[in-house]
């Protein structure tokens, strides 16, 4: 079963070992000193930043960390991306990553994916998508999309978070689906 719940503080040196696997530093590029995972993850573990952190846990055991906002609480970013692509006002985007190598290319990504963007629909009933840019030559992340039933609606360009990429970006969207639930308990079976 897939569950999540907010990052704390007490999360920080997981997510410390998580950011420094490579499959997650090749494509995340943050720094994993204590003091620059407190200063980017502390905000939203405090409820001081308008984003949900979540860590998503598979059968209890933390494998995942998710980040979902709105793109209205990211006017810049929006913007950024609306000048190339059509980005409902009251669209959602997640970031993802699965911290443990031995979980990668064995179907838990794309299930996460569909975990959380069914939980956006009753968690923010106003949602209308869920717009995801990722890296082209991420194809692991774009796959993981299409997957979970995101469609690529174009492509764009954005500053990478790794430097040494190109601007290059799909992106991915997925609308609320007319019958979407109005109520969510925060877990997939």
């Amino acid at each position: 079963m897939i569950t999540w719940r907010r990052v704390a503080e007490a999360d920080f040196g997981l997510l410390r070992e998580w950011l420094a696997q490579p499959h997650v530093a090749r494509w995340w590029h943050h720094d994993t000193s204590p003091e620059a995972v407190a200063r980017d993850f502390g905000p939203a573990a405090r409820g001081e930043e308008p984003s949900d952190d979540l860590v998503v846990m598979l059968d209890g055991t933390p494998v995942a960390l998710v980040q979902r906002c709105r793109f209205a609480d990211y006017p810049a970013y929006r913007a950024e991306l609306a000048g190339q692509i059509d980005v409902p006002e009251a669209a959602v985007t997640i970031d993802y990553l699965l911290g443990d190598p031995a979980r990668v290319g064995v179907g838990l990504g794309p299930r996460v994916i569909r975990a959380i963007v069914a939980a956006t629909w009753t968690d923010w009933p106003d949602v209308s998508a869920v717009v995801v840019p990722v890296h082209a030559d991420n194809r692991a992340s774009w796959r993981a999309l299409e997957k979970a039933g995101l469609h690529r609606i174009g492509t764009a360009e954005l500053d990478p978070d790794n430097p040494a990429d190109s601007r290059a970006h799909y992106v991915y969207r997925i609308d609320r689906p007319a019958d979407a639930p109005t109520r969510h308990g925060g877990s997939e079976s």
